[in-house]
């Protein structure tokens, strides 16, 4: 499964969502489209970066979303769209 998994993802997401399949697991961490797309034709739940900040936040781990966002954005070089941030945000409260 990982090899034709790897013709349209890299080593990392193909061996996650192959992982993911074969354990039966109840989520799958991805950030990327392309992985996300695949996790959805296998019915896997996922959830990404954002999606566990956003958790944090509403369970009181961290205090700002965006501090955290921004944070991603400028010191790891994690891209986010600019209206998925504007989304996550605004949903947050934090716009």
């Amino acid at each position: 499964m990982v090899k034709s998994l790897q013709r349209d993802l890299d080593e990392g997401e193909a061996e996650a969502n192959a992982l993911a399949v074969e354990r039966k697991a109840a989520v799958v961490f991805l950030d990327e489209t392309d992985a996300r797309r695949v996790a959805d034709i296998y019915g896997l739940h996922k959830t990404g970066v954002i999606g566990v900040l956003i958790r944090a936040k509403r369970e009181g781990r961290i205090s700002s979303l965006k501090d955290e966002l921004d944070r991603l954005r400028e010191n790891a070089g994690f891209w986010i769209d600019d209206w998925l941030y504007e989304q996550v945000l605004k949903e947050a409260g934090e716009v």
